[in-house]
């Protein structure tokens, strides 16, 4: 069975890829040369970035304030348009022509829906902890250590984890949005771009005003859980998102095939309704090169959605969704990436430390070594008594 990826063109980054940098890691653009301008990969926090608000501009003004914080030391005091001009050619750089217009045409979308579409329940628009969150949630995030983590977290497979997380409250109000969103939609003839390449319904929540509270959600909520149970598969540093609806049932999705994420981190939580069906089954971490090979059986884990649940895994897991047999089910999906460990990984050529099959081919030449090393041995003294 061939595995496919479930991708999307459309992330919210904080900043887009990091490449080179004095604490970052050397790069070079996707599909382009290596420039010569460098950024750091940690933010220097406490810097106040200028405004690009009132330029105009081939590229999201806060997308110069966000890269902004990744200057070089030399470049921090440096006047605006400098800034601008060294930001704007590693810009240049990372999108080629066709994503450059490919990004004008979706911010064009957007903000065609913003101008136009009228929120139903503004307080979703804010993040208000205290209402979308279990008290018990709340508590572990502020503790914010691993017992705290713990505490609240089930770990039912290897690198699966499960949590409490959404009040009820807070799971109506977001399906009765996605629902309003809908309805306009239809009314108005609006065209709506799909989550991803995969999923024939559902909704990204970013494009129609989200993506502030989606990015608090992954910075303040998501990322200190991760950085605790990912830290090596680049749950340390997320800095882009994802946010999207997926809806399964009677006239939507039935399913989902057997894929990989374009994610780093994936949280998946389910908001309700009443629904049959629907488990996630995974079945195994893989690298590009071993992407389809077959699993075995300590791979194996099936997970069936409990409302106001979140399951966090990896985003190379390979998942589907089996068939929503009655009802209907509707999920909140965050991807969540991180693009210094995105650059990392393209001059890696060894996966043991992730990918199951390589951590097996890894485990099998260790135990050759140690046979021939030993039957060596057992020769040498066999000649020594002789």
């Amino acid at each position: 069975m061939s595995l496919r990826s479930e991708s999307t063109d459309h992330w919210r980054v904080a900043s887009p890829a990091l490449r080179g940098a004095e604490n970052a890691v050397p790069g070079c653009a996707y599909g382009g040369a290596v420039s010569s301008q460098r950024l750091r990969v940690n933010p220097i926090r406490d810097h106040v970035s200028e405004s690009y608000d009132e330029l105009e501009l081939d590229f999201s003004p806060s997308i110069f304030s966000s890269l902004e914080k990744h200057l070089p030391m030399n470049m921090l005091n440096a006047p605006r348009g400098d800034k601008l001009k060294y930001l704007r050619t590693i810009l240049l750089d990372y999108l080629p022509p066709a994503a450059r217009i490919r990004d004008q045409k979706y911010r064009e979308y957007t903000q065609m829906i913003l101008s136009n579409y009228k929120p139903l329940n503004k307080e979703l628009y804010a993040m208000n902890p205290t209402a979308f969150f279990v008290p018990a949630f709340l508590k572990a995030i502020s503790d914010n250590n691993e017992d705290s983590f713990r505490s609240i977290v089930s770990e039912p497979f290897p690198g699966i984890f499960t949590f409490e997380m959404l009040q009820p409250h807070f799971c109506e109000l977001l399906l009765s949005e996605v629902e309003s969103f809908e309805r306009w939609a239809f009314k108005t003839k609006f065209q709506i771009i799909r989550p991803n390449t995969m999923n024939k319904y559902g909704t990204v929540l970013d494009d129609f005003g989200l993506q502030t509270m989606l990015a608090k959600l992954r910075e303040n909520f998501i990322s200190p859980l991760s950085k605790v149970f990912f830290a090596e598969l680049g749950g340390s540093t997320l800095d882009a998102h994802h946010g999207f609806i997926v809806e399964y049932g009677k006239d939507r999705d039935i399913d989902l095939g057997f894929h990989v994420d374009d994610a780093d981190i994936t949280l998946n939580v389910c908001l309700g309704k009443q629904f049959s069906g629907g488990e996630l089954f995974f079945r195994g971490m893989r690298c590009d090169k071993h992407i389809n090979t077959e699993s075995i059986a300590e791979e194996i884990f099936d997970y069936s959605h409990v409302p106001g649940q979140a399951v966090l895994h990896h985003g190379r897991h390979r998942h589907g969704a089996r068939a929503t047999t009655w009802g209907h089910r509707v999920n909140l999906v965050l991807w969540c990436r991180s693009s210094a460990f995105r650059e990392l990984q393209r001059y890696k050529s060894d996966f043991s430390s992730w990918c199951n099959v390589c951590t097996r081919q890894k485990k099998d030449r260790q135990r050759k070594t140690i046979d021939i090393t030993s039957l060596d041995l057992f020769k040498w003294k066999g000649e020594a008594t002789a």
